[in-house]
């Protein structure tokens, strides 16, 4: 109906256009300007003929005669008889078209002048053009020979000829000039027939051609106007926004181009009009001829009729413009409103989905919070479609062509708009309710958890007597007091005020907290009548029983059986009176025992209340787990597979599913097929769980693996987040969340395992599983230090060897470092003394790390640290001091033999110890591995034959003597056995008496309490290639015993291995007296059974391990660092 408005507007525009085509009338020469511009066939042009007028032998001058005739002038033209038919008749009906209709009609006058010519040429000149001429004539003058018989002759034959000529005007023959000018007045001559009237041939030819030219162009553009408007009014409305506007570009790209033809010819006009004009511009006296006039006459009129037609058209053209502009606003409208129409619907359709009312208050708060956001999102397309709906508004207020269209489609954006604010309303108000409703329930449960807490952390003993049974009681009786502002008081009231949000599910779990209360409650009543009982019983003293005084006093000396009976009497009643107290005491007792088993029964049921309460939460959450684990797996991981799909995935996620979801489908399977399962097999025995944790530890370590890979998967999503891919899968699962947020689970997961460990732990101290809960929570907190420490380990950059080789990362840290190397230049070690380097150390197994931390610019794991690897120690070659003078947040880590010394600065105390045991632990590690290592090879030599050694002994040379005495023996060489009975082994030294083999004093060693140094290799090589084969060589100190030793002899000595003993002194074939400080007693051991020298020193104390070929441990001095503190610091400087 619009556009069918729209287009008969069009049509009757057009119509006006033609109307106005049509009622423009000019004249070129007689011929209507209707005839020029609408005529299909037009008589003659003088482009047409150009050849034939320029021959002249005939012309129009534009002189006039008396009455306006028009004069045409027939020059002198010797060939004139030669001149064809054709052209003759071609020039004839030309010159006579062209004076104006009103000029014609009066008739022509024609001037042939022949004075030059024969009369038989005159004769045939008047005959032809009498013959020829097209038009109607006025007079015809003729200017005969001037030879006197030509003119005789002229005279005698015209009178006798007359009729020959056949013409109805009066042929007048002239035999001068003069008497011509009696005719026709000499300003309307030219000057060859001795006038004055200004005539050149040329111009005129140029004129006539260019009006000519000017007219078609006119007549063209007035038809290509009429074409447009038609094909412009005939174009329907297409249906789409976008071929709308393709429409309105062609037909303003057409308009533009007949308007810039139009103003072509507009120019081409004035350019005609001022080459009229021009003798005027030369002359102002200067008077044009009535020629002249008629040309300039009717190029005004063709330029007046050429701007009527271009106002006429841009009249139309607007009407046109107005129709398209208005078409493809409503195109885009239409667009806009579907657009909105769907998101409103999808909008619409999702708020219809928001039925869930929360099954918690942390639930509740998180679906506001979702509704919220989603309110907050959906904004943008309820303002869209307000915005959308006043812009129809305008356009009605703007008369737009389909205002019955686009008044409903506004009602309608309206009534969307107001359905979704009502709908959401509606969910909001619901959700309040239920978060009022979650709020009372937590408020109950909390109450019930505090009574709980308070009856489990009432102390029994307190309670037995009266004074602490009254104030458990008043604490009772002043909690209770508050259960009526936080407790459900009817059920049925509960019921009936959130009726319209209880669902099932809700309704059993308004059932269980109503149940739990009345359960706290019932054990508060069975609590208070305990106390009661307490707090009532009134413990009476129990009065002694004595012979009265007076008795002996009124019969000193009694008869035996009055005596005796008085003594039975009394007896009788001291025992009637023991037997009173005792019941009562033994029921006393009966009744606190009855109350402390109350009390104490009420605190196990609290705490296994709270077990369980902590056991349902972990596997309610580790179902949870599962399925958002399997949802993830299904609902992406899958669909990246999925040929259907694949349109959806950008090419820098192609192939990327590995790097995007990493281990998530082997975490998947162990909890669904093996942790789950388990984990419900303690359901009814939560204290016990820590052993399903401990029994599955290994299999936890897949979580360091996901770890390691998050960083990469996360630099993926900020890629690849908006692929349509991942919206299209969000929406099929129905997900308020995004990716990113379930691949955040898996970390998330194994930190909450420690908590729910800590909680149960909490409520199991002293249950059967306690310990195993302990080792599990310690376990999960050691998988997190490993996966913390890993995710450290992957940001080393420059390192060029394999990390794996290095063994387990113990430890990591960041410390100050300072250097000091032998080799340095003194400059340098002046810099670096007092200079120190961060460093971030890592310790592994078998090696130390030093990197430079470099922190990174980003988010979220791109902001994490990146480490640049400057310098690594083999522990094989390392030594440390565990004390620095003058800080006690440093210590020594050195390299060969003190070649290279690293003081390093922790930033704690606490952090310093923990490094310092660390590296102890593996130096120990690295020489208790290589003793096990040579006692091994020692055992295996005693058991065959002993081998020839080359003159470059091996390092186990040194042992080939004591092989074979052990050999011969046939005896462990770290045990007693072999050295034969008591009576063999030596005398113990005498007290008081010092060392008989060294240098150092007793007391010396009694006072050491730490690792020491020394300067000697304990089983060094050196010495067995000096030939010292013979038993170990004694160094006085502490030693570690690393063998277990049985009391093979009264003067031997029993030792357990990890023992610490000290030497007291040095026997014969390898024994040594010694003293175990742990048990007190002496006697003798092997010296091969000890380890790790302890002795005294001034110095720090310090433990290596060397790279020697025995591997042996190496105990050397170590003095302060501020005496040398020498190091070329290039190695480490970053």
């Amino acid at each position: 109906m619009a556009e069918k408005g729209a287009s008969r507007g069009l049509q009757g525009g057009l119509r006006r256009l033609r109307l106005l085509l049509r009622r423009r009338r000019g004249a070129v020469g007689h011929t209507q300007p209707d005839e020029i511009m609408h005529q299909d066939i037009v008589p003659l042009c003088a482009a047409d003929i150009q050849d034939q007028l320029k021959k002249r032998f005939a012309y129009l001058s534009g002189g006039r005669g008396k009455d306006g005739c028009p004069v045409i002038t027939f020059p002198d033209y010797p060939t004139f008889s030669d001149i064809p038919d054709k052209e003759f008749q071609n020039v004839m009906t030309y010159l006579t078209s062209v004076p104006s209709l009103q000029d014609a009609g009066i008739g022509f006058i024609l001037v042939i002048d022949r004075r030059q010519d024969k009369w038989t040429s005159v004769k045939a000149s008047v005959l032809r053009i009498a013959a020829s001429f097209p038009a109607n004539l006025q007079l015809v003058l003729v200017l005969r020979p001037t030879g006197f018989f030509q003119r005789t002759l002229s005279d005698i034959a015209f009178r006798f000829n007359r009729d020959d000529f056949k013409m109805k005007v009066p042929i007048i023959m002239l035999s001068s000039v003069p008497e011509l000018h009696g005719y026709i007045d000499k300003s309307q001559l030219t000057e060859d027939l001795g006038g004055t009237l200004d005539y050149c041939h040329t111009r005129w030819l140029c004129h006539r051609t260019a009006i000519e030219s000017f007219a078609l162009m006119v007549k063209q553009t007035a038809q290509m106007l009429q074409s447009f408007g038609t094909e412009l009014a005939e174009t329907e409305l297409p249906n789409d926004a976008q071929s709308t506007s393709l429409v309105l570009s062609a037909h303003t790209e057409k308009k533009d181009k007949m308007k810039e033809d139009m103003k072509l010819a507009l120019q081409e006009g004035h350019s005609i009009l001022e080459s009229i004009r021009e003798p005027l511009a030369r002359n102002p006296e200067y008077s044009l001829n009535q020629d002249q006039l008629d040309n300039q006459t009717t190029v005004q009129r063709l330029l007046a009729q050429l701007s009527e037609t271009e106002a006429a058209f841009d009249e139309f053209w607007a009407k046109h413009q107005q129709k398209l502009e208005q078409c493809l606003q409503l195109r885009h409208f239409e667009q806009n409103f579907r657009e909105v129409k769907v998101a409103l619907d999808g909008v619409s359709q999702k708020i219809s989905t928001f039925t869930d009312v929360g099954n918690s208050l942390a639930h509740v708060k998180h679906l506001l919070k979702d509704l919220a956001n989603f309110e907050e999102k959906s904004n943008v397309s309820v303002e869209k479609a307000r915005a959308l709906s006043l812009e129809g508004s305008q356009l009605i207020e703007n008369k737009h062509y389909a205002v019955d269209s686009i008044h409903p489609k506004c009602n309608e954006l309206q009534h969307l708009c107001d359905r979704f604010a009502a709908e959401i309303g509606k969910r909001r108000n619901l959700l309040n309710k239920s978060l009022e409703l979650h709020g009372v329930l937590e408020t109950s449960m909390k109450w019930c958890d505090e009574g709980i807490y308070l009856l489990a952390s009432q102390p029994v003993d307190k309670c037995q007597s009266q004074d602490g049974a009254e104030a458990a009681l008043q604490e009772i009786e002043k909690f209770l007091e508050t259960s009526a502002e936080n407790k459900i008081q009817e059920l049925n009231k509960i019921y009936k005020e959130y009726e319209s949000i209880l669902n099932q599910d809700l309704m059993e779990h308004v059932q269980k907290v109503f149940q739990k209360q009345e359960s706290t409650e019932e054990m508060f009543h069975r609590r208070q009548v305990s106390l009661k009982k307490l707090a009532a019983k009134q413990t009476r003293p129990v009065q002694p029983v004595a012979p009265r005084p007076e008795v002996f006093t009124k019969s000193p000396c009694p008869s035996p059986g009055i005596r005796r009976g008085s003594e039975n009497s009394s007896s009788s009643e001291g025992n009637v009176l023991r037997r009173g107290s005792y019941r009562r005491a033994k029921s006393e007792m009966s009744e606190n025992q009855q109350v402390r088993s109350g009390s104490t029964g009420d605190e196990e049921e609290s705490l296994a209340i709270l077990r369980r309460h902590v056991m349902n939460e972990l596997l309610e959450t580790e179902r949870a787990y599962v399925e958002e684990l399997l949802c993830v797996l299904e609902g992406y991981a899958a669909e990246m597979d999925n040929p259907l799909m694949m349109h959806l995935i950008s090419t820098s996620l192609q192939n990327k599913k590995d790097v995007l979801f990493g281990n998530m489908e082997e975490i998947y399977h162990f909890h669904n097929r093996i942790f789950l399962r388990e984990l419900e097999n303690y359901i009814d025995c939560p204290e016990l769980v820590g052993r399903c944790f401990l029994g599955r530890m290994e299999e936890f370590q897949v979580y360091e693996k996901y770890c390691q890979n998050k960083p990469r998967s996360e630099s993926l999503w900020r890629q690849c987040s908006d692929c349509p891919f991942f919206q299209e899968c969000q929406k099929k699962l129905d997900h308020k969340l995004s990716l990113d947020s379930y691949l955040l689970k898996p970390v998330q997961r194994i930190t909450k395992y420690q908590l729910l460990l800590k909680e149960m732990l909490k409520y199991s101290k002293n249950c059967e599983g306690a310990e195993d809960l302990q080792e599990a929570l310690s376990s999960i907190l050691g998988i997190l230090k490993a996966v913390n420490d890993s995710m450290h380990l992957i940001a080393i950059t420059g390192y060029d060897g394999n990390l794996s080789d290095l063994g387990k990362l113990l430890m990591q840290g960041s410390f100050s470092v300072w250097t000091d190397h032998k080799k340095g230049h003194s400059k340098v070690k002046d810099l670096a003394r007092f200079k120190p380097m961060q460093r971030h150390l890592f310790l592994h197994e078998k090696a130390v790390l030093f990197c430079k931390k470099r922190e990174e610019n980003g988010e979220g794991y791109e902001k994490a640290p990146s480490y640049s690897y400057k310098q690594s120690l083999s522990m094989a070659a390392v030594g440390i001091t565990e004390n620095v003078k003058g800080d006690n947040k440093k210590f020594e880590i050195w390299y060969n033999a003190r070649e290279e010394v690293y003081i390093i600065q922790a930033p704690t105390p606490e952090i310093k110890a923990a490094w310092v045991n660390e590296i102890r632990k593996v130096l120990t590690s690295q020489l208790q591995a290589f003793r096990e290592a040579s006692q091994h090879r020692a055992l295996e030599q005693s058991q065959s034959l002993p081998l020839p050694v080359s003159s470059h002994t091996s390092p186990s040379r040194g042992n080939t003597k004591a092989v074979r005495k052990l050999e011969e023996r046939k005896t462990d060489p770290l045990s007693l056995e072999g050295y034969g009975s008591s009576a063999s082994l030596p005398k113990p030294p005498e007290k008081g008496k010092g060392w008989s083999k060294t240098s150092h004093s007793l007391e010396a060693s009694e006072d050491n309490d730490g690792w020491s140094s020394a300067e000697e290799l304990i089983n060094s090589s050196d010495a067995e290639e000096e030939g010292g084969a013979g038993p170990r060589k004694l160094v006085p100190g502490k030693y570690t015993v690393v063998v277990d030793q049985e009391k093979g002899g009264p003067d031997a000595l029993s030792a357990k291995s990890g023992d610490t003993v000290e030497v007291i002194h040095e026997g014969d074939e390898g024994l040594w007296y010694v003293r175990n400080l742990s048990t007190g007693q002496e006697g003798w051991v092997p010296a091969g059974s000890l380890s790790t020298l302890i002795g005294k020193s001034k110095s720090a104390q310090c433990l290596s391990s060397s790279e020697s070929g025995t591997g042996s441990a190496l105990l050397s001095n170590s003095s302060s660092c501020s005496e040398s503190c020498n190091t070329t610091f290039s190695d480490l400087k970053g």
